[in-house]
């Protein structure tokens, strides 16, 4: 089992186009498994189409709760409390679930043992059918914390399921940006693929996100996300990623129907032809070129 993951530095550069064009070419040569890790925003399923076979609650965190019997009305928890969520009311500390930070200060503080943490529901998790493989994504709850944990849940599953199936490849839509929840979805993998933004702001983030594997030792490949827009920072983003021996394994050019096959819900390799589909299926014979070790 192999396992890939797309990653940006930063949202809008078009990294899950890219991962379903992908999925696409890669299911006509291999068994694989999808995996969605952006679960503030998951959107794979918009072109894949889940069909869910199973749906997982996931507990991330824990809130205070306050036994009124209990409470001796001290205000001592509210003091305690730096996120402002708890308040009194009446004869009794009233906690706002959606503001505690399941810190438990309010619990050791209590002099009254009237407080006690309860583990919170703060997301859900599916594995799906679709037509390219199945897929693994979730939902983290609005508000709520711990994406990176409930990341490392479904790439867990992932992996579980290519290894009971017997599936050759774990295809990872990595989360945007270089935090915590990109640091659990890259984990474990062979490969990353950067897709690149020719822009100032792209080559800062693709800059932060490159030292972050670096620091982990997963080693990259490199596209450039419609290049023809700016040739001067396609240019200068290919030249620095040589400085760093990340080789460009394929320069897209902009195409509009992209949208068109976002809208039909397909990947653009599925409906589209001409430069852009020839760039894609460069781009993916130099990745499986890699995973192979031939490359």
């Amino acid at each position: 089992m192999r396992q890939l993951i797309v990653l940006s530095g930063k949202g809008g550069t078009g990294k899950t186009s890219v991962t379903a064009a992908l999925a696409h070419l890669a299911s006509g040569d291999h068994e694989i498994v999808l995996t969605d890790a952006d679960v503030d925003a998951a959107n794979l399923g918009i072109v894949t189409e889940p069909a869910v076979r199973s749906r997982h609650v996931f507990t991330g965190g824990q809130v205070a709760v306050v036994d009124a019997d209990l409470c001796g009305a001290c205000g001592e928890c509210v003091e305690a409390c730096r996120f402002d969520a708890i308040a009194m009311n009446g004869d009794a500390a009233l906690v706002d679930g959606t503001a505690c930070e399941g810190c438990a200060a309010c619990f050791h503080r209590c002099p009254d043992k009237a407080i006690r943490m309860e583990p919170e529901d703060t997301g859900e998790w599916f594995v799906s059918d679709t037509r390219f493989g199945p897929l693994c994504h979730a939902r983290l709850f609005p508000g709520r914390e711990n994406s990176g944990k409930l990341v490392t849940e479904i790439r867990r599953a992932a992996a579980d399921l290519a290894a009971q199936e017997k599936r050759e490849w774990v295809l990872v839509d990595g989360p945007p940006g270089m935090g915590c929840p990109v640091i659990a979805a890259s984990t474990g993998c062979d490969l990353a693929l950067l897709v690149a933004e020719p822009s100032i702001s792209g080559s800062h983030d693709l800059e932060r996100v490159l030292d972050t594997l670096t620091h982990f030792g997963i080693p990259a490949l490199a596209c450039i996300n419609k290049a023809d827009l700016s040739l001067e920072w396609a240019d200068r983003i290919e030249g620095w990623l040589g400085e760093r021996d990340v080789p460009v394994v394929a320069r897209l050019p902009f195409d509009r129907s992209v949208t068109k096959a976002m809208i039909a819900k397909k990947a653009i390799t599925e409906v589209g032809n001409g430069p852009l589909v020839t760039a894609m299926r460069e781009l993916y014979e130099g990745i499986e070129d890699r995973l192979a070790g031939r490359g």
